[in-house]
């Protein structure tokens, strides 16, 4: 290599004041060397990344600024260490001695550090609106995600470690017998951990989705999904952190995932509007049966429902089109006004609560 050159080149000067003369020049230009590379090398990333933001690729920009920051930092870490080793070539001090180990832990965080840019990168860019025309689960992605960047980290370690003179088989075998020990120290982190697992497994939630439990007061939207808590933003804007292991032995609904959603009113006419009770419910059902905004094809109900201590009932059951809740209240309103208007236009009136109270006269004494 190019540095075992110039170290061999400082050998055939010999000792004495040449020696030092030539060392501190070699270190001058190394260090010059490593400047004028890493100016150039950022010249090269700005005019790299304006080419390819004329792509509508997404990978190869995410590669490109995963690996700007790494490549920086390697040119500054490798000039330094070659520096250091020229400056210490031939000293009595260990520390030198160990500028190749450091060397091969640099490349080996340096090679993690850009995986796990790029993998955060990716993740990011895929989940975005605006990456894809397909839907992408961003649940799955988030999961793949958490995998890649477990994988990239553990290897990391253990090739360092290797390079550090630890031997691996040591590592696992302490790593076999402490887990026993660390996992019965950790009973609810593992717990959390294994509950994630069945959240991306059972698919029963996705980030983004809208859940809540009738067991207790969870509600709100999900937010993030991580191996021990899952984040949920509840409806006033509150993150809410719920252990995972809670959702093992707890109902969930998700309305988010619902087809529909349902009116269900019961509409009360005075006991006056009889004789046109039958048009008022007919009109209401052609109504239903033509307004844009409420599924046919579902079931759809408006019948006389009983007499009621101070009005006729009517009840109306249909499904709306939409499942988003503010537009399924406009339509919602926009159904109950027509129901007024309707009964408004046959004559009737929608009832209130009365009561008659009948006061007999009394009877005179014989």
């Amino acid at each position: 290599m190019f540095h075992k050159r110039i170290i061999l080149r400082m050998d055939w000067l010999g000792t004495g004041e040449a020696l030092l003369n030539a060392r501190g020049a070699y270190v001058f230009g190394v260090v010059l060397a490593t400047l004028v590379l890493r100016v150039l090398a950022r010249f090269a990333f700005d005019r790299l990344a304006k080419q390819l933001e004329r792509t509508k690729n997404i990978y190869d920009d995410a590669v490109l600024e995963a690996v700007r920051r790494p490549v920086g930092w390697a040119i500054w870490s490798f000039g330094i260490l070659f520096a250091a080793e020229i400056a210490g070539h031939g000293a009595e001090s260990e520390l030198f001695a160990y500028i190749d180990v450091m060397r091969d832990v640099v490349g080996i965080a340096l090679l993690a550090w850009f995986a796990v840019r790029l993998i955060n990168i990716v993740e990011e860019r895929a989940t975005a609106t605006r990456a894809s025309s397909t839907h992408v689960d961003r649940t799955t992605v988030a999961v793949i995600g958490k995998l890649l960047r477990m994988s990239v980290l553990i290897t990391a370690l253990l090739t360092a470690l290797q390079t550090l003179g630890f031997p691996i088989t040591g590592v696992l075998a302490f790593g076999g017998v402490g887990g026993l020990a660390v996992g019965f120290a950790a009973r609810d982190i593992l717990a959390n951990f294994f509950g994630a697992l069945m959240i991306f497994l059972d698919r029963q939630f996705e980030v983004g989705d809208w859940i809540r439990s009738p067991d207790r007061e969870i509600e709100g939207t999900v937010e993030d999904i991580g191996w021990r808590l899952t984040r949920i933003r509840t409806f006033d804007e509150r993150p809410l952190y719920v252990p995972n292991s809670v959702f093992a032995s707890l109902s969930v609904e998700n309305p988010s995932r619902m087809c529909n959603r349902r009116i269900y009113e019961v509409i009360g006419v005075r006991y006056e509007d009889l004789a046109v009770l039958q048009p008022i419910v007919n009109g209401i059902r052609d109504m239903l049966r033509n307004h844009a905004a409420i599924d046919a094809d579902r079931t759809l109900i408006v019948n006389f429902l009983n007499f009621a201590p101070s009005s006729l009932d009517i009840m109306v059951y249909t499904f709306t089109k939409t499942t988003v809740w503010a537009d399924f209240h406009a339509v919602k309103e926009d159904v109950l006004l027509k129901i007024a208007a309707i009964v408004a236009d046959h004559g009737g009136a929608i009832a209130l609560p009365t009561q008659t109270l009948r006061i007999e006269r009394p009877q005179p004494e014989p």
